[in-house]
């Protein structure tokens, strides 16, 4: 049976597990997991919260997951490989797996903007960071981010 969830009421998750440099624009990023609230398992759901000057992640591409945002509130730049476009209140982008063109927001404006993230949930999915030293292995093993050559990072952490 369905039950109503109030964002409100959830635990905001705050903070980045990226190694250093690359951590830094991302540590204040707040999500809210509604999706995991709601038992789901095939696809998650975030309501993120991002201040001025914060990122939603490093620039990047997934392998084998979709990934759907809706902004809400405020607006934020979209950054992918192709430029930078201003998404406001009520609009929309997506970005299919396996489709190389690294991408993230940013919010360059005075106030808060809060974003509905959506994106599908595969074990053996990997990341690809266009232009920095990072990437996402398949499932995050043999470390959860490595170099571009390979080299597990070793100072994997929470960062807020």
């Amino acid at each position: 049976m369905p039950k109503r969830i109030d964002p409100k009421d959830l635990p905001a998750h705050t903070g980045t597990m990226y190694p250093p440099p690359y951590d830094e624009p991302c540590r204040a990023r707040e999500r809210r997991r509604l999706g995991d609230a709601a038992g789901l398992t095939q696809f998650g759901v975030n309501l993120l919260r991002l201040a001025p000057g914060v990122w939603s992640s490093q620039r990047h591409w997934h392998s084998t997951q979709d990934e759907f945002i809706y902004v809400l509130e405020g607006e934020v730049t979209l950054v992918t490989d192709g430029g930078e476009e201003v998404l406001k209140a009520g609009d929309c982008a997506g970005f299919r797996a396996g489709e190389a063109d690294g991408h993230h927001l940013q919010n360059r404006g005075t106030r808060d903007a809060l974003v509905l993230e959506v994106g599908t949930r595969n074990q053996g999915d990997s990341a690809t960071y266009p232009g920095i030293d990072l990437v996402y292995p398949p499932g995050g093993k043999p470390a959860l981010y490595t170099h571009t050559d390979g080299t597990p990072y070793t100072d994997i952490k929470l960062r807020q």
